[in-house]
């Protein structure tokens, strides 16, 4: 029973990653997105799978624990990604600004 309730509190939380990752895609902004957040859910899942090796619990919780990891990794390229695009648009915004001036 133990690892079934493991795995709908998993993907519980697994749900909302791809939505999370979707709205920072279209946001093109890393403005309202936190680096740390991300770093620390993403040693969450990293201390999960590394509880499940070493106690020798390898089964299909494993398997939710590596997709969460991975959505939420594809959440921190996003987060890098949109951290560019904001650099890019503030370069811009201060030339603009410079030429008006």
């Amino acid at each position: 029973m133990s690892p079934l309730l493991e795995t709908f509190m998993l993907v519980c939380f697994g749900l909302s990653w791809p939505i999370n990752v979707m709205k920072a895609i279209k946001a093109r902004s890393a403005k309202s997105m936190s680096l740390p957040f991300i770093l620390l859910i993403i040693s969450g899942y990293i201390a999960g799978i590394s509880a499940k090796l070493l106690s020798h619990q390898i089964n299909y919780v494993l398997v939710v624990y590596f997709i969460n990891l991975a959505i939420v990794t594809v959440n921190l390229v996003v987060y890098f990604r949109n951290r560019h695009i904001d650099k890019e648009q503030d370069a811009v915004s201060a030339t603009h600004r410079h030429s008006l001036a």
